[in-house]
């Protein structure tokens, strides 16, 4: 069967750079290390681009997918909002602020983005079935495209996720299995599912479509220069999961660069955790190269995995590009998710609090230079993470009869 992955040639390891042919595969044979889309870019101009639709196929040519590939049933996701956050900017003391808010896209989370990208992938390959470990964005995503593009869906969850982000996953259709375990036994039982007769023609997004599935976060970078009139942010917050959406955002900034499309300035990359989940941020700060898994305990589950595959390639993104990687107490990142809604309108999941939470702590730290254009990023809708609000804000601020001098009496 012949593959069309438009401007991909081929899978490079990111350790030690043997290629690979493009196929389903997602470690290197010789050491182990992660594979990812090699390209060989015709000419892209901005231009081009502009002409694309609003969505992430105006960047078809920088993307391992068909030229095809806006013609077919997919959610069409990206072109989110890049809003001008002047008031929590002023909150905080920085002078020139954007939220990069991906709330905006079908599913309510950048994860539209990569799963639309690994779609492309399954149909090249000719699976029939669409697959993940997930932390519960993923899932909901996987089973909208998968019900899009007619294709079966059976994914995977930790049993204790959000309710809604269950629901959502549940109702597109296919299968959502809970397992007694955290993200990363998950993940693990669903690397054993390949090698099963179980998992025969079955496409895992994140495992053995992860080279494909990965490149979709790149889509954010391209986004956000375009929309700043292209050129790149001089500071970037950016929320740390497995780290594949913050070195494939770096990779999309590089690609610019190489290809013409933005100056090449100097930009720091910051890497945001919870707390209760921050291997990454142990690592940092304590000069490591190698990071140390841990068990997850925090409300900002959609980041809850603790041993991080990316992890080592977020420590040499921040330390090159002159940024840092901190994290955020679970009251914090409430606090952030409060202040981000009482200033800009945005309602951001717990991931989105982890985020604005981590730049307050580093521009007060004075780590975070309050003159440089900054992106921040929001990564999900918080009507999936209700409960991490609950208590005084899910209640009315005041209950009163319908007279005037009561409601003068509550104000």
């Amino acid at each position: 069967m012949s593959h069309d992955f438009g401007p991909a040639v081929a899978l490079s390891c990111r350790e030690c750079g043997a290629r690979y042919p493009l196929g389903p595969s997602f470690a290197c044979l010789e050491c182990f290390g992660p594979l990812e889309a090699a390209y060989e870019f015709g000419r892209v101009t901005r231009e081009d681009i502009a002409a694309g639709p609003a969505n992430i196929w105006r960047y078809r040519s920088l993307l391992p997918v068909p030229a095809d590939v806006a013609t077919k049933p997919n959610m069409n996701p990206g072109w989110t909002k890049l809003v001008r956050a002047g008031n929590l900017g002023r909150a905080l003391g920085i002078k020139s602020l954007h939220v990069k808010d991906d709330s905006g896209n079908p599913t309510h989370s950048f994860k539209d983005r990569v799963v639309a990208i690994a779609v492309e992938a399954a149909r090249n390959f000719g699976f029939h079935t669409l697959s993940c470990s997930s932390t519960g964005n993923l899932a909901g995503a996987v089973t909208a495209a998968a019900a899009r593009a007619g294709l079966d869906a059976c994914v995977f969850i930790p049993a204790d996720l959000e309710e809604a982000k269950i629901a959502m996953a549940r109702v597109f259709g296919g299968k959502l299995i809970g397992i007694d375990g955290t993200y990363d036994e998950v993940n693990r039982f669903c690397s054993e599912l390949i090698g099963d007769p179980l998992g025969d023609k079955w496409g895992f997004v994140n495992v053995n479509l992860r080279p494909y599935y990965a490149e979709g976060s790149k889509t954010l970078a391209y986004e956000i220069a375009e929309q700043l009139g292209w050129r790149l942010p001089e500071q970037i917050v950016i929320p740390i999961a497995s780290g594949s959406q913050l070195t494939k955002i770096d990779k999309g900034f590089k690609e610019l660069i190489a290809l013409g499309l933005v100056e090449d300035t100097p930009y720091k990359v910051f890497g945001a955790q919870a707390a209760g989940c921050s291997p990454v941020s142990a690592a940092y700060k304590a000069g490591h190269d190698v990071v140390q898994p841990v068990k997850p305990n925090t409300i900002a589950k959609s980041l809850a995995i603790g041993n991080p595959a990316d992890g080592p390639y977020v420590l040499d993104i921040a330390r090159r590009t002159g940024g840092a990687v901190e994290d955020v107490t679970d009251a914090e990142v409430v606090a952030a998710i409060k202040l981000l809604a009482s200033t800009e309108g945005i309602f951001a999941e717990t991931a989105g609090g982890v985020t604005v939470g981590v730049l307050k702590k580093l521009v007060e730290a004075g780590r975070l230079d309050p003159e440089a254009e900054t992106v921040v990023l929001n990564t999900g809708d918080g009507l999936k993470t209700l409960d991490a609000i609950a208590g005084e804000s899910s209640r009315p601020t005041a209950v009163i009869k319908p007279s005037l001098d009561a409601f003068r009496a509550a104000v």
